[in-house]
């Protein structure tokens, strides 16, 4: 990340689909596509991104140059030519470089990420589980999300969504990474980004109840034995009153 700038032109298309009946049910359709320079290293890249409801439906991957359904099951039932969206993204390109001669290569307004740390579940020990870490109303889509458990870099199974563009052009993203609740474990999601100055740690630990140590389950237990034995103690001597008061009552009223 370092050593460069971002210069994205974004192009952003809303439908709105709207039910029929007395009662209005608003549904939103967003095409969302963009292309970024990184200067001086002359990085480019994009993106090209179909959402129903801020749900993505799919992307098209530029690299691999195929589409990628958010589920598999969205493209039994419906269909979209990759290359469509790399013709697209030539075109961006030129228009992109266009108003960067126009505008002097001005840059807008870098704006830092706001990060959340969350699990997908209730955090049971033993039981597996997904952390979530969602990075949230940074400018522009140049970033680096990583994940440390216990201070060391995790690199497997950690799975990433793509850029996620929100109303005012910034944008969000999520990283998803698995993990089974240990005791003493604790993460952290790493975040680096142009507006900030350092990368930032956004902690994460499991909440779990503290094990009973030897000494507090003695206690418990003794404290439950006298109990036991008070009760007992109690008991018995109730026991005996009421005899007592029994034998008096039958002195009083012989039969």
């Amino acid at each position: 990340m370092a050593g460069g700038r971002g210069v994205p032109l974004v192009l952003l298309a809303v439908l709105t689909l709207q039910g029929a009946g007395s009662i209005k049910v608003m549904n939103t359709y967003h095409h969302a596509e963009f292309q970024q320079r990184m200067e001086p290293l002359q990085q480019e890249d994009g993106q090209f991104l179909q959402t129903f409801n801020a749900d993505e439906v799919f992307h098209v991957d530029l690299q691999k140059q195929e589409t990628v359904w958010r589920l598999p099951e969205f493209g039994s039932f419906a269909a979209f030519e990759a290359q469509g969206a790399l013709q697209n993204a030539a075109i961006g390109k030129q228009n992109l470089e266009i108003m960067m001669e126009r505008s002097n290569r001005s840059q807008a307004t870098i704006v830092p990420p706001e990060v959340m740390v969350f699990p997908k579940h209730r955090v049971e020990l033993g039981d597996p589980n997904v952390l979530i870490c969602y990075v949230d109303k940074f400018w522009p889509s140049v970033i680096s999300i990583t994940w440390l458990r216990n201070g060391q870099e995790v690199m497997d199974s950690v799975l990433e969504t793509v850029f996620y563009p929100r109303e005012d052009h910034s944008f969000h993203k999520f990283s998803y990474l698995p993990f089974i609740p240990t005791r003493g474990d604790y993460y952290d999601c790493r975040v680096e980004h142009w507006g900030l100055p350092n990368p930032l740690l956004k902690h994460w630990e499991p909440q779990l109840p503290l094990p009973a140590s030897e000494s507090t389950e003695t206690l418990v237990c003794a404290l439950g034995l006298a109990v036991g034995i008070v009760g007992i103690i109690v008991g018995t001597i109730l026991i005996i009153k009421a005899m007592k008061m029994n034998s008096a009552r039958n002195q009083r009223d012989p039969l």
